[in-house]
């Protein structure tokens, strides 16, 4: 079954209405690593309910529609599909509880060509459900290999931005737990590539493999950490492209470059391989 282009790009998707609270933030935390380290100090606000504080990228798990490539009448192989890149942009600090609304549609489908593959970007609306006060919207694009020839427009020439070749302004350094994506799994993202091995080595790798979004995660930790005084509230915007997959166990060197008082670059690497696992990255946050 091939992609049919009008069908995909006004595909409806239900609204998703979601009350969440503190244990949907431990979930994501734990998601993300925190407590793998030290579940203590600064930590503590995104473990513990007592006056719990929201990482701010656990937004891209709520009013989630789920993993709808997987759907049998979206045309599309979900195997092949990889996240490529994404973007949160918060209109507001994230409460630590509430009730959302996620309106979802697809934004478009680019097509490289006949058996090269097809990029298909999902954007979200998340607002609260009481007031339709705007909350964050994300973008996403994803890759769906040997999709290609059905028509589409073809894709944009791609524009990253590129990291400054000067010596980083911070470095933090956060190791990742064997359990990493069974745990991360719990806040709504059950592709099987990411804790089934048959699954994983259909698509090419040797085992199953982080979910993008942990590590995305983890570089808004360590934004929060090194550019917005530990204060998740601050952050408003974090993007970046995704490069090499990560392994669950691995160490994530998180390399940040300040642009000026409310901007940030990023990129992480896989320390055991001295691969970049995510590039390009950039964040925006507000002044103390």
């Amino acid at each position: 079954m091939a992609i049919d282009y009008a069908a995909l790009k006004s595909r409806a998707f239900p609204e998703i209405r979601q009350a969440y609270g503190a244990r949907e933030c431990i979930l994501y935390a734990l998601g993300v690593g925190v407590g793998v380290e030290d579940s203590q100090g600064d930590n503590l606000r995104y473990v513990f309910e007592q006056d719990i504080r929201a990482l701010p990228t656990m937004a891209v798990t709520l009013g989630y529609a789920g993993f709808w490539l997987r759907e049998p009448d979206t045309g599309i192989d979900w195997a092949n599909a990889l996240l490529l890149d994404q973007e949160i942009a918060l209109q507001r600090p994230l409460a630590a509880s509430g009730e959302v609304i996620g309106r979802t549609r697809v934004g478009e489908i680019y097509d490289k060509g006949a058996g090269r593959g097809a990029f298909i970007v999902t954007l979200r609306e998340l607002v609260d459900a009481a007031s339709g006060a705007p909350i964050a919207t994300m973008r996403c694009t994803e890759f769906v290999r040997g999709e290609g020839g059905f028509g589409g427009p073809p894709a944009p020439r791609p524009e990253h931005a590129k990291c400054p070749e000067r010596a980083a302004d911070a470095t933090v350094r956060y190791p990742t737990s064997k359990q990493a994506a069974l745990i991360y799994r719990l806040s709504g993202d059950d592709n099987p590539l990411h804790v089934d091995a048959a699954t994983a080595r259909s698509v090419g790798f040797d085992a199953p493999i982080l979910h993008g979004l942990s590590s995305f995660g983890m570089a808004g930790r360590a934004i929060v950490a090194a550019m917005c005084g530990g204060d998740p509230a601050r952050l408003r915007l974090i993007r970046g492209r995704f490069t090499a997959p990560v392994l669950p166990g691995e160490t994530l060197r998180f390399n940040l470059w300040r642009i000026d008082a409310r901007r940030c670059m990023f990129q992480v690497i896989v320390e055991e391989r001295g691969v970049v696992a995510l590039d390009s990255g950039e964040a925006e946050f507000t002044e103390r």
